[in-house]
């Protein structure tokens, strides 16, 4: 039987083959570090969890609840961005909970794109960004990812010569999976350059409060007359290590929260009750489980970088998210990020995330998910370290990240 429309347009799915052999390896015994998908390790911290608990036990929350999420939630999340960012929301007509940015992004797609529509994507990205406004019919331009000089050009000629013109443009800073992180000059020149050509702003910031640096990353949001054309993606999951809660939010511009808001009435219920409560009671905390959080990764990233350096695998240290985009040894380029990753597996016990799995151009990386603790992270390591040796790669072998094909 041939396959459905939707389902024809959407490509292999790379990841589910490192998947699989990553079980297989495990079923025959061995102890796979698995530094592949971006699954937080870190446990829920425990007053979340206990307000989950308190208003669990109250049956009057077990009945459907408010699609758009409830309004405590709602006004939560506005005084989030404004203690973060300065972005004053109206949260009767500027937010609406998602059930995590993935949906948001699907829904949002599902809601504003017509058959054909053309959208300008960083290439690579996190798959969703592309794969939903696909599987809605539309088009995918694809640019590069960096946030540098050549951003604009790319930009230019993308409104140029495609036909129709672009309806939206996808913004992912700090990035999955490059780890790039935008400036706030950045987002001016692309507001300023998005509303001259009437594009649609998407921006993806599920990895605000992950960074490295000292310097948090903006939101697009902050620069003035951003919401006349944009609506932004948060997520909880990361921030407060809530990836399996499901819980995010899209704010911005009133039509385009309108539009999906209408969505998403007709498909869910939203989030459970309870768990909606408990990440307002997160949102409204003192901030310290997120400095926690942040700490532990950046401690994890240290790590990972000194150590695989050590192994003879120069991994360039990210200013931010959870992940280290890793460019794939010279010797092993020429097999492409799948068969590096399968060899990893096979080889060195080590799972990772192959490139190509984000965009054709990330074919020459693997993506590093800092999702095992510093000891397991060593001890990947040295794995990696007995793997090279036993290849013949020298340990001083070395590719820039500034390296494309």
């Amino acid at each position: 039987m041939e396959d459905f429309h939707k389902t024809r347009r959407l490509p292999p799915y790379v990841f589910e083959q490192v998947n699989r052999l990553k079980a297989s390896a495990r079923s025959r015994g061995a102890d796979i570090i698995d530094l592949g998908m971006g699954n937080p390790d870190l446990p829920t911290p425990k007053a979340i969890v206990d307000k989950l608990v308190e208003v669990v036990r109250d049956p009057r929350t077990h009945r459907y609840s408010s699609s758009r999420g409830i309004p405590g939630l709602r006004r939560a999340q506005a005084a989030y961005y404004a203690r973060r960012f300065g972005v004053k929301l109206n949260p009767e007509t500027q937010i609406v909970a998602t059930l995590g940015s993935k949906e948001g992004f699907a829904n949002m797609a599902q809601a504003i794109t017509a058959p054909g529509d053309v959208v300008i994507c960083p290439n690579p990205t996190y798959p969703i960004h592309a794969f939903g406004f696909i599987m809605s019919g539309g088009v995918i331009r694809s640019i590069q990812a960096e946030p540098d000089d050549g951003f604009l050009p790319a930009l230019e000629r993308a409104i140029r010569h495609s036909i129709p013109k672009p309806l939206a443009l996808i913004l992912n800073y700090p990035s999955n999976p490059t780890a790039h992180v935008a400036s706030l000059d950045f987002y001016k020149d692309v507001v300023a350059f998005a509303r001259k050509h009437e594009l649609i702003i998407l921006s993806d910031l599920a990895y605000s409060e992950i960074y490295f640096d000292g310097n948090p990353p903006p939101s697009v949001l902050q620069v003035p007359g951003a919401i006349d054309v944009t609506v932004e993606f948060t997520s909880m999951s990361k921030t407060f290590s809530m990836p399996g809660w499901r819980m995010g939010f899209a704010v911005g511009n009133e039509r385009l929260i309108s539009a999906l808001t209408r969505v998403k009435s007709y498909l869910d219920y939203g989030a459970f009750t309870p768990i909606q409560v408990a990440a307002t009671a997160a949102l409204n905390g003192e901030g310290s489980d997120i400095a926690e959080v942040r700490e532990i990764y950046h401690r994890r990233r240290d790590v990972m970088v000194d150590a695989f350096g050590k192994a003879g695998w120069k991994i360039p240290a990210p200013a931010a998210t959870m992940f280290a985009w890793a460019p794939i040894p010279e010797p092993f380029r020429h097999m492409g990020s799948l068969e590096f990753s399968k060899l990893l597996i096979e080889k060195a016990e080590v799972a990772v995330a192959p490139g190509v799995g984000f965009g054709e151009h990330g074919d020459d990386y693997v993506r590093l998910a800092l999702v095992e603790n510093e000891h397991r992270i060593r001890q990947a390591a040295r794995s990696i370290k007995r793997f090279l040796a036993s290849s013949g790669v020298p340990a001083d072998n070395v590719i820039p990240l500034s390296a494309r094909r």
